[in-house]
């Protein structure tokens, strides 16, 4: 399990790599529309989601997805920079 560096130079592409499937493009998609406008996600995203995840998942993915913004927007904020080890 994890993300093979293939895979993280095909993000920009996912929708139409074959490096992910349909439950990886589901959840790329959902990360960045709460990262983009968590307000405006409409019903058939969380449906799309349900597909692959049940309720207690979704909020532990949101969850997830919202906590990363906060640390990315807090660095950015006080421009740190991430200690990666």
């Amino acid at each position: 399990m994890g993300v093979t560096d293939e895979q993280i130079r095909a993000l920009t592409f996912y929708q139409r790599s074959p490096l992910f499937d349909e439950r990886e493009k589901v959840v790329i998609l959902y990360a960045d529309r709460v990262t983009r406008s968590a307000a405006a996600i409409r019903d058939a995203a969380l449906e799309d989601l349900k597909k692959h995840f049940n309720e207690e998942q979704i909020v532990e993915l949101t969850l997830v997805i919202a906590i990363a913004n906060f640390t990315n927007r807090f660095n950015d904020a006080l421009r740190m920079e991430p200690d990666i080890g």
